[in-house]
């Protein structure tokens, strides 16, 4: 089996559209500065403070309320799901295990405190320093004051946000980290983004599936009956055939037939759901097409024709999703039996890795180099 010794970071972010929610979900978490109604509060615990406002106050929340809203938008629509973040209500989190909690940022210094109460030994932060000055979370401040304390150590590991194709690229390092504090530290370890639904969650995940023993299912069941969340799980599956059989990638062509429209353009595959790549028009053929080196695995994805969504019904449909939503799909795969076998194996409900593909798995985490 090939290891995986080397990642690329070379792809980049555009910018997210912005648009209307159509609802708000909230997770179910730990609100340690104020109650959100309607939520599973079970097994967690709950403080509740309260202040007198002055006008200076009500203005800084109105700010903080409208960041909030924007973020919570731009979640939304990049990541496929209705999903919901309150910076101002302060840290959130769940306990996946009695070992693992899942959570959103660190806002304060204070937060260590609260995190020391509840024996956390690790902090492992996953924002880059984007998402921190987005909510001015003074990082430095936090971690220096960490530093004070024997008892928990802060790490970072970043990785961007709503990028399905960072994740799967960076999963492997941020990990290999996150194995590696663990065996050190010990006790409970606390796994923060910002929101805590994309990033953290799936770091949590592949870690339960690569390290603890999970099945990827089990891992993922375990974790959506503590948090309600969104981990990128194609992301994941990516990752371990990443690790497994080596970063490789094959050449696709997409295309939408008809030329009584003014502009195509595609949604999803590698780009996420917030970006969009534009299709060439032939007019020898009469067709917009898209010619895209993919690396292997499942990628699902939308035409946006003259600003419609559509789904093209000469290529593969998913299943309608919670949502009612159909989107087209592609599963790309080499033609190594190797990778042929595992991507099949992937597909499978009840997947689970091998005792050798583990072993595999954690050598590679152990010999990962560190990153900071």
């Amino acid at each position: 089996m090939n290891c995986l010794t080397n990642l690329s970071r070379s792809y980049s972010a555009l910018p997210l559209r912005s648009f209307k929610c159509k609802a708000s979900i909230y997770p179910s978490f730990v609100n340690m500065k104020g109650l959100v109604n309607a939520i599973d509060l079970r097994g967690s615990c709950l403080v509740k403070a309260t202040s007198s406002p002055t006008p200076s106050t009500n203005i800084d929340d109105a700010k903080k309320e409208e960041k909030s809203d924007v973020y919570s938008t731009n979640m939304t629509e990049a990541m496929g799901a209705v999903l919901t973040y309150r910076h101002e209500l302060g840290m959130n989190y769940s306990f996946i295990r009695p070992d693992l909690i899942v959570g959103s940022c660190l806002q304060t210094p204070a937060d260590v405190d609260k995190l020391r109460s509840i024996k956390v030994k690790t902090v492992y932060c996953l924002q880059q320093d984007s998402d921190l000055e987005y909510f001015s979370v003074d990082i430095n401040a936090i971690r220096e004051y960490a530093t004070t304390f024997d008892d928990i150590q802060h790490l970072r590991a970043e990785i961007r946000d709503f990028d399905a194709t960072d994740l799967r690229l960076r999963l492997p390092a941020v990990v290999s980290k996150l194995y590696k504090a663990v065996n050190q530290n010990g006790g409970v370890t606390y796994v923060h983004c910002t929101a805590g639904l994309g990033r953290a969650p799936a770091t949590a995940l592949a870690y339960m599936f690569w390290v603890q023993g999970y099945k990827l299912n089990d891992a993922l069941s375990l974790l959506l009956s503590k948090r309600k969340c969104f981990p990128n799980v194609d992301a994941i599956k990516s990752a371990t055939a990443d690790i497994l059989t080596g970063l490789k990638t094959k050449s696709v062509t997409l295309t939408w037939n008809g030329d009584n429209c003014s502009s195509v353009e595609l949604a999803g595959l590698d780009v996420g759901w917030g970006q969009r790549i534009p299709l060439k028009y032939e007019e020898k053929n009469g067709s917009w097409i898209l010619h895209r080196d993919l690396l292997e695995g499942r990628y699902e994805y939308k035409y946006i024709v003259d600003g419609e969504w559509m789904t093209n019904k000469y290529e593969s449909l998913t299943p309608v999703n919670k949502d009612g939503h159909v989107n087209n799909y592609i599963q790309v795969v080499g033609n190594d039996p190797e990778s042929v076998d595992l991507w099949t194996r992937l597909g499978d409900d009840d997947f689970d890795l091998t005792d050798s593909e583990r072993e595999t798995i954690k050598r590679v985490l152990d010999e990962y180099p560190d990153d900071e």
